[in-house]
């Protein structure tokens, strides 16, 4: 069978470097998965990646995908087999589209002078959507970047003078009369709760420029209970695991927004930490203000895990679990059901 072939130009060495990855690992995850062959072909003018195959749509999908690997190379320093195994996802899901449109504009720079960038289609769309409204729920599984996009795009408004100062909080669940228990005096009780908000604006800052910002007031890292009687002016507030807010507190959380403010409310419905039987004040708010102008809500999927890939894996074999579970107590629910009317024919 004559094999099918596509060329696919590169602008230059350094870029066909980055796409292929060390030890070519990243053309030979795209080779397994599509059944095809990959080699570079270069000349004095330019650099070429060469694909060929006998399925025309995996010379295809091989293409699109090093197209828009070599885009990503362009603005990274090196192409993950996260990016590549990303990229093949949303090709093969259809979503080549929605690739099209992605970009990896650079949010801010940290001290040590990492560009701080949107990594998936799902967090371009949140990026986004911070930019555009003033109220956003981010929603979705662990490792989707919703806390520290968030605080990326708070450093950049403090940077850019667009708001005065930065305040982070989440829910101190346990607070109440636990927390006296702890040692030390108020600050040190409830670092623990607070701690992933200061490992976001230590990467971002710095820790020395953190402090300086810390005592002069400009950022302010407290307890959800804390924003209460409130008015928050000139602002750029992130409200953090905000699936463990009651209702009561996220309605004061959202009603403390002043003028010239921007808040951030991020959280994962599927590990909720409230008491058995309390309601998320995350869940209802998103229901209660789905239609509101100027609120947006973005959800965020699997396939925006930017942690260790065994993470994505975790979440669908756990949602795989939790919609069986939901199945066999449905068919238990409806033979039961189906029992008890049986009796009642009977009588």
């Amino acid at each position: 069978m004559e094999k099918i072939t596509k060329t696919v130009k590169i602008e230059s060495p350094e870029i066909t470097a980055r796409l292929f990855g060390s030890f070519d690992i990243n053309v030979r995850i795209l080779e397994k998965t599509f059944g095809v062959n990959i080699h570079n072909r270069a000349d004095e003018s330019s650099d070429a990646v060469c694909i060929s195959g006998e399925s025309e749509d995996g010379v295809r999908m091989t293409a699109s995908a090093i197209k828009y690997l070599k885009d990503m190379a362009k603005y990274n320093e090196e192409i993950t087999e996260q990016q590549v195994a990303y990229v093949i996802d949303m090709i093969r899901d259809g979503k080549e589209g929605e690739l099209a449109t992605f970009d990896q504009n650079c949010i801010c720079i940290t001290t040590k002078g990492k560009p701080i960038k949107a990594k998936t289609v799902g967090q371009k769309h949140y990026v986004d959507r911070i930019d555009k409204n003033t109220v956003v729920f981010g929603i979705g599984p662990a490792g989707t970047g919703k806390t520290f996009l968030a605080v990326a795009m708070a450093v950049k408004a403090l940077r850019e003078k667009q708001v005065s100062r930065i305040i982070l909080t989440r829910p101190a669940i346990e607070a109440g009369e636990k927390l006296g228990f702890l040692p030390g005096d108020l600050q040190s009780k409830i670092d623990p709760y607070l701690r992933p908000l200061y490992d976001a604006m230590f990467e971002m800052m710095g820790a020395e420029n953190y402090q300086r910002h810390l005592e002069k007031g400009t950022i302010e890292i407290a307890p959800l209970a804390y924003m209460r009687g409130r008015t928050l002016d000139d602002s750029f507030i992130i409200l953090d695991e905000a699936q463990n807010a009651t209702p009561e507190q996220m309605k004061m959380f959202l009603t403390r927004l002043g003028f010239n403010s921007k808040a951030v409310i991020t959280g994962d419905l599927t590990q909720t930490d409230l008491p058995s039987g309390q309601k998320s004040g995350l869940a209802i708010a998103v229901k209660i203000l789905a239609e509101v102008e100027d609120i947006a809500i973005h959800t965020f999927t699997d396939k925006d895990v930017v942690r260790h890939k065994l993470v994505q894996q975790i979440i669908r074999a756990y949602e795989k679990f939790e919609k069986d579970a939901a199945e066999r107590a449905a068919q238990r629910r409806a033979a039961g059901d189906k029992k008890k009317q049986a009796k009642n024919d009977k009588s």
